[in-house]
């Protein structure tokens, strides 16, 4: 068994895998989730449970955070028995959520202000991907904390990069995910403009695979397409966060501005459903 103790908070569909990633390379694993119901299979496959943030954390060595947005994360530092209450000194803060930059930069100076370290580390993948290790990681922070941090991330990834100081792995993730709400938009365009014409889905999208075009993102979302499968992966009302975030971090190219206005137009009636579920939603006749 690996000695390197780690707190986990946040077990939606990514922290889950992730965590249990964790568990089968043998790290000692302490976990909170706001809705302690979804500890429960972690425990069972020995991780020990937490009544909240601090208990977490307290044990450990690293620290990861895996939830929605900015708020979760300040609730998670500033709240009762939040992280900003216990001695973080030589602790790393490892925070995977897709946030803010600007919030990453205020929890780095708390904890270094406690003696601890904090690297903003979201994700590229999805559900699959985190079932398998197979994530993609962006990193921003300090070099040292990073190395030693990485051999944790390389249970979770088959790629950890550090691309930056603090906040520039968030900015990474929003320029991804501004790329993937894109991607998202366009499949769903071009399999509906096909369908007018008298095309089935399943031949363009056999056509699409075997292009140069064709990548992973729309061969998953190309058979959920088929499926008439919208359970969320990657919930719709999440890409409408992170495209906001990345307007607020100052993008306003033609595309990404479009992207955003379908998006926000669709996550009333769509918001719980998968990212290509847009296709519902420009669906309209």
């Amino acid at each position: 068994m690996n000695n390197i103790r780690i707190g986990f908070i946040g077990l939606g569909n990514m922290g889950k895998p992730m965590a249990e990633q964790l568990l089968q390379a043998e790290y000692p694993l302490t976990v909170f989730n706001r809705d302690q119901e979804k500890q429960s299979p972690l425990v069972k496959l020995g991780a020990k449970a937490a009544e909240n943030p601090a208990e977490a954390a307290a044990e450990s060595d690293f620290i990861i955070i895996m939830v929605s947005d900015d708020r979760a994360i300040k609730a998670i530092f500033e709240g009762e028995n939040g992280l900003s209450h216990i001695n973080l000194k030589d602790k790393i803060i490892i925070n995977m959520s897709t946030v803010s930059p600007g919030i990453s930069k205020e929890i780095a100076a708390l904890c270094q202000a406690q003696g601890g370290e904090y690297l903003d580390a979201p994700v590229s993948g999805s559900v699959k991907q985190a079932e398998t290790g197979q994530l993609v990681i962006m990193v921003g922070g300090k070099h040292a904390a990073f190395e030693k941090t990485k051999p944790i991330l390389n249970v979770m990834g088959k790629l950890a990069n550090l691309v930056g100081d603090t906040g520039a792995g968030n900015n990474a993730k929003l320029a991804i995910n501004s790329l993937l709400a894109l991607y998202a938009q366009g499949l769903a365009e071009t399999v509906l403009f096909a369908q007018e014409k008298g095309i089935e889905p399943a031949a363009l999208l056999e056509l699409i695979g075997n292009a140069a075009i064709g990548n992973t993102f729309t061969k998953i979302k190309g058979d959920a397409i088929l499926a008439d499968n919208y359970k969320a992966a990657f919930a719709l009302k999440h890409i409408v966060k992170d495209l906001k975030l990345a307007q607020a971090e100052g993008i306003s190219t033609p595309l990404v501005s479009a992207a955003l206005k379908t998006f926000e137009s669709a996550e009333k009636q769509y918001g719980e459903e998968d990212i290509i579920a847009i296709l519902k939603a420009l669906d309209i006749k």
